[in-house]
């Protein structure tokens, strides 16, 4: 048996398993993120057990406080868990009360009376232009079927030369492509046209003329292997193969492509209003973030270059 096995009654375990069976077949999350949050979960219920002296019952869920929880964090800060981790460790502690609250079995209040640690904000990490270049490229290497190479690299391309989030890639369809434009739909539903340059149109055209599969023209155009919607996970399994072909960094994914799309415009001049509704950022402060990264790259080459640096 697991030490959560342990720390928890039959009634838990039933209700654990089936919000765990909720990630994967309801909200289709990775396995290995459903792995991280039914870790992050059990950890929590074993220091419940431990901290209530005896094994954790739908009862005893009920009853919890922010002090439990708060206890939890301190335990774990103390155990060297950074602010990222913890932050995830709350939200996956929170997705199981919120499954529970639904089931009619417990209450997630307690929880929002505690706050997720802060995070320090890091700046975007784009790719060098040879790197993000080499990227579209180098996917007719890594995928012998053509037309799945073609569709990959349309997506990439998109991500790159559109600064397209993977998300909005994935939806657009046949309806959305005008002229030299592309109709976008970002967050909050909102839409904005974003101008296609000649080798990204190009890699849609090619796309669509080898795929097999024809969609309506509203629906989305990009496609997997069996004719349904092309899943984000398939291109960010692509950009890891991408990473060890070209020796990239982890931080190269495709939502790095979007940023390099961003830092490669301001550093040849765009302006930052432009560069915001290219983005679809609801505000500037989101897309100033990018002054800092180019700066930051101004810095590091000066103080290598520079003969006093």
């Amino acid at each position: 048996m697991t030490e959560t096995a342990f720390a928890i009654d039959a009634a838990v375990q039933t209700h654990l398993a089936g919000w765990e069976r909720h990630l994967s077949a309801v909200r289709r999350l990775a396995p290995l993120t459903v792995e991280a949050y039914r870790r992050d979960v059990a950890q929590f219920l074993a220091f419940l057990a431990e901290y209530h002296g005896g094994p954790v019952g739908l009862d005893g869920l009920a009853a919890i406080g922010a002090p439990d929880i708060r206890a939890f964090m301190a335990e774990r800060r103390n155990g060297a868990v950074g602010s990222r981790s913890l932050a995830r460790q709350l939200s996956g502690i929170k997705s199981f009360f919120g499954y529970l609250e639904r089931e009619g079995v417990g209450s997630g209040e307690a929880l929002n009376l505690v706050r997720a640690p802060r995070q320090k904000k890091s700046l975007p990490k784009p790719v060098s232009v040879a790197e993000a270049k080499a990227s579209i490229a180098v996917v007719a290497e890594l995928e012998p079927v053509e037309w799945v190479a073609a569709r990959d690299m349309a997506v990439i391309a998109l991500c790159y030369g559109a600064g397209l989030r993977i998300s909005e890639a994935l939806a657009i369809t046949a309806a959305d492509l005008e002229g030299s434009a592309l109709r976008v739909t970002g967050k909050g539903g909102k839409t904005r046209l974003v101008p296609l340059i000649a080798p990204v149109k190009a890699a849609i055209a090619r796309y669509q003329g080898l795929s097999p599969f024809k969609p309506g023209p509203r629906q989305p155009l990009f496609r997997g292997v069996k004719g349904g919607v092309l899943s984000p996970r398939i291109i960010q399994l692509r950009m890891e193969q991408l990473r060890g072909a070209l020796g990239l960094p982890a931080s190269a994914t495709p939502h790095a492509l979007r940023h390099s799309f961003a830092t490669h415009l301001l550093a040849k001049g765009g302006d930052l209003r432009s560069i915001q509704e290219l983005l679809g950022h609801a505000s500037l402060s989101t897309t100033q973030i990018y002054t800092a990264v180019d700066s930051d790259r101004l810095l590091s080459a000066y103080r290598s270059a520079h003969p006093r640096g």
